[in-house]
């Protein structure tokens, strides 16, 4: 993206320095191969952003921004062992190339170098850093145990779903803008504004995923289309789907977690026919509007110049018509 040309280079020159542990190569060697698989690095960049938008220059605000990004790929190395995946950004996972073991330490050690990341602010700002890290970690660990719970559990309510992914993707949305705003030491206002304007831009994303996942282009989406489908997820599709026809849901219910013998294909279609005849399809795509209008009205309260402005608003709207 255009918008992000800018701090491309300088975090990957800054990512290079951080990868410089070299011993005992089994502890780091994961590390780098996974950070080095690439990504949008949507968060770092944000909190780049954020940075320069209350008057801090790129390089004033890197350690906080590889502190998140380091963050995000720990848990994404946890995520990993706990999904059984054996694929991450389509290369082979920590778990699958080296062993369990090795990606749990592994995995540990970076979290341990996202708050070492930190340490170079002065104590007011580290403090206020730490502190919000620490809030958004364990709200992450509490949406991933909602995100298991709810695989077994019945009758999650559509509240419940929305408030799992808040805590599993938005907050750590608004820590990596609000902590731009941190090192830029902005008013406790704008700190919490660009959080909640975080949190509304989080919550649009992670909608758009769930919607993507299904209705997407597979050549520009990245992974196969229905996956959420064939492993029996109850995305923002399934919740509002459940408000349709009782013949619908009743189908509905029977294909996802249900003993139908179909082959994967025909699953997807028939559960993508039933998503749009419940209008459960149009109906996410005016819940993700609405999340980003909710962002919108955010972003209109910070004390911000127009441009700065501007530059937020071509961020949500990219993230609201991306196809990947």
């Amino acid at each position: 993206m255009d918008l992000f040309k800018a701090y491309q280079q300088e975090f990957q020159s800054a990512l290079k320095s951080f990868n410089q542990d070299k011993s005992p190569q089994n502890l780091y060697r994961p590390i780098k191969y996974l950070l080095e698989l690439g990504g949008k690095r949507i968060r770092p960049f944000l909190t780049l952003m954020a940075g320069e938008a209350f008057g801090v220059r790129i390089k004033g605000a890197m350690d906080a921004a590889m502190a998140v990004e380091v963050f995000h790929n720990f848990t994404l190395m946890h995520d990993d062992i706990m999904d059984s995946a054996s694929l991450r950004r389509g290369k082979i996972t920590v778990h699958k190339k080296w062993d369990v073991n090795t990606a749990i330490l592994s995995g540990d050690a970076m979290l341990i170098k996202a708050y070492q990341s930190l340490e170079n602010y002065p104590i007011d700002v580290f403090q206020k850093l730490t502190c919000l890290l620490s809030k958004t970690a364990k709200e992450v660990c509490e949406g991933q145990q909602y995100d298991i719970d709810f695989e077994t559990r019945l009758g999650v309510s559509q509240d419940e779903y929305l408030e799992m992914i808040r805590l599993k993707t938005a907050v750590l949305v608004g820590c990596a803008l609000k902590m731009g705003a941190i090192v830029a030491k902005a008013s406790d206002e704008d700190q919490q504004l660009i959080y909640d304007f975080g949190i509304q831009l989080g919550l649009a994303f992670q909608l758009q995923d769930d919607y993507l996942d299904t209705f997407g282009d597979q050549a520009t989406f990245g992974k196969k289309i229905g996956g959420d489908i064939l492993e029996d997820k109850k995305t923002i599709l399934y919740h509002l789907a459940l408000k349709g026809e009782a013949d619908h849901v009743n189908e509905l219910q029977s294909l996802l977690g249900g003993n139908k013998p179909l082959n994967e294909q025909d699953k997807i279609n028939k559960v993508k026919f039933l998503f749009e005849a419940t209008s459960a399809k149009s109906a996410t795509l005016d819940l993700i509007q609405h999340h980003s209008q909710m962002a919108d009205v955010e972003l209109e309260k910070l004390s911000i110049d127009g441009d700065q402005k501007s530059r937020f608003r071509e961020l949500k709207n990219w993230l609201m018509h991306r196809t990947y």
